[in-house]
């Protein structure tokens, strides 16, 4: 027949389905703004393989949906920063630290710039997060179910909510 290929013959010089198979950063295709920078893309795989003990144990209650179906990522870039987990449907970032971050103004001015890109903060000490895992989970799915609806500060955790636009127009 005319027009068909053999069976045996190479994929088409143009790329067809081999080149789009690849990530757009390995296709280098400079055209379109991608938000994923070859940089970024590599400082987040590097801090995901420096996992600790506590983003280890959260991740595992967090990855496959495990939370209330809700998805999550590790090591999200967001503008300059970098969240340690965040679910992009509900627009909550979650982060994990330790004894150096106490009263740490850059961590009030990264909670602020990310309340400015629509997303809540929700942040725990790491040793809370070893020691009691289902607390830590049932804070987390209080934000994401909407029962966290306001700036909150205690000993053992740190809660910037922001407002969405959709809730800006339906309180009015």
């Amino acid at each position: 027949m005319v027009g068909l290929q053999d069976e045996g013959s190479s994929p088409p010089r143009s790329g067809g389905e081999v080149a789009r198979a690849k990530p757009e950063t390995e296709r280098g295709n400079a055209a379109s703004s991608s938000r994923r920078s070859p940089d970024k893309i590599m400082r987040a795989r590097s801090l995901r393989h420096g996992d600790n003990m506590a983003e280890a144990t959260l991740w595992n209650e967090l990855k496959a949906k495990r939370l209330g179906g809700y998805k999550f990522v590790r090591q999200m870039p967001l503008g300059p920063y970098f969240a340690d987990f965040a679910c992009r449907g509900r627009k909550l970032v979650v982060e994990l630290d330790g004894s150096q971050h106490a009263e740490s103004q850059y961590d009030r001015r990264r909670d602020e710039f990310m309340r400015g890109e629509g997303y809540s903060v929700l942040r725990f000490w790491s040793v809370d997060v070893v020691k009691d895992t289902r607390g830590v989970c049932e804070t987390i799915l209080a934000a994401l179910d909407g029962r966290l609806s306001e700036d909150t500060v205690a000993s053992d955790l740190r809660f910037v909510f922001a407002i969405s636009k959709t809730s800006k127009v339906e309180g009015s």
